[in-house]
């Protein structure tokens, strides 16, 4: 089976993941996918990502396209690490996708703040960059389709974001992603998602 491909395309998307499903994962796979047509990929987020999924990941791209991915680590401000990427978006060639992972505390309110912080980045960015910001999301006690809270999305919808959400119907790789209200089934794979 082949991997899935995902509409890229300048887009805000904030992704929103029931915890340990892969939201790391859909992220390191969107960027490979972005290096294999010739873009660069920046990723910021407290602890970078493990190596062997990473490898895993970026197994099909040689050593020099994968040297087209840069991490950085992101503590503290959020303020301050919106200005370096901004900085380094705009003097680097070919950046075609930003990355922020687990860009926000892992439980309750997103604060306004970091929701602003959001906001500038995604209205900064040049327009063919998309941006991906991926934070756990809360539990819907309600008996909605999806169990999962988006914290923060009207502050994120107001901010021009779609919202994602990833999560775990069944035991197993089984994953449905939900690109705004479009619900796709797939599995998470060595090699990345594919579509069920």
């Amino acid at each position: 089976m082949a991997r899935m491909a995902l509409p890229l395309e300048g887009n805000h998307i904030h992704l929103a993941v029931e915890g340990s499903t892969g939201g790391t994962t859909l992220g390191l796979h969107m960027a490979a996918d972005t290096i294999e047509n010739g873009g660069r990929v920046l990723w910021a987020s407290p602890e970078m990502p493990d190596g062997v999924r990473f490898g895993q990941l970026f197994d099909h791209l040689s050593l020099a396209d994968s040297s087209r991915f840069h991490a950085m680590n992101l503590v503290g401000s959020l303020t301050q690490a919106v200005s370096v990427l901004l900085e380094t978006s705009s003097s680097l060639p070919s950046v075609k996708l930003v990355v922020l992972d687990d860009w926000c505390d892992e439980s309750g309110r997103i604060s306004a703040e970091r929701i602003k912080d959001a906001g500038t980045l995604a209205a900064s960015l040049d327009s063919n960059i998309t941006l991906l910001l991926v934070s756990k999301a809360g539990i819907n006690a309600g008996n909605g389709q999806s169990t999962l809270n988006v914290r923060g999305r009207s502050g994120m919808e107001k901010n021009g974001f779609q919202i994602w959400t990833l999560e775990r119907p069944k035991d197993g790789p089984f994953r449905t992603l939900t690109m705004n209200d479009e619900r796709v089934d797939c599995q998470i794979e060595d090699e990345g998602f594919i579509q069920s």
